[in-house]
């Protein structure tokens, strides 16, 4: 029988020691291997071998540190829709290439519904945006339509799955 889950098939199982380390990691990525041995209750080398066993199997991708944007002057956030005119894999392929591109561009979605991708976009300022979407977002080939959001306040925002 074929494997249905993404940890299956990676071939890891994960226990609830696993999961209290992913937890910890998630919150703050800086613990040492010993932090986190003592926080759940393990000798620091089976610490540390599940924690390479997560990273070897990719349930954990890497670490990263989040940065505030406002205090980097990212001080506008824009979500931006866009239809593709053709939906051949070329022009998807092109699409995500030419976005993959773009400092500006921080999260790219495939969707489904009315739009083929969701762009999150930060800027310094309206016209920073501005310039952004007219000498290089409306410049990629295969764009049909688009549509932009302006984020008026951050809600809330985390990374956390666990």
């Amino acid at each position: 029988m074929a494997p249905h889950t993404e940890q299956e098939k990676a071939g890891i199982q994960l226990d609830e020691k696993d999961y209290e380390i992913l937890r910890l990691i998630e919150r703050n990525a800086k613990l040492t291997v010993r932090e986190i041995a003592v926080k759940i209750n393990l000798s620091p080398t089976p610490a540390h071998e599940r924690i390479k066993r997560l990273e070897k199997a990719g349930v954990i991708k890497s670490y990263t540190a989040i940065l505030d944007k406002r205090m980097l002057n990212k001080r506008i956030m824009v979500i931006c829709m866009v239809t593709l005119r053709e939906h051949s894999r070329k022009a998807g392929a092109d699409f995500i290439n030419a976005v993959l591109e773009f400092d500006e561009v921080i999260e790219c979605y495939n969707i489904s519904g009315d739009f083929d991708f969701m762009l999150k976009i930060v800027s310094e300022s309206m016209d920073s945006y501005h310039s952004f979407f007219v000498n290089k977002l409306s410049e990629v080939k295969g764009i049909g339509h688009s549509k932009s959001t302006f984020v008026m306040d951050i809600i809330k925002e985390t990374n956390h799955l666990l």
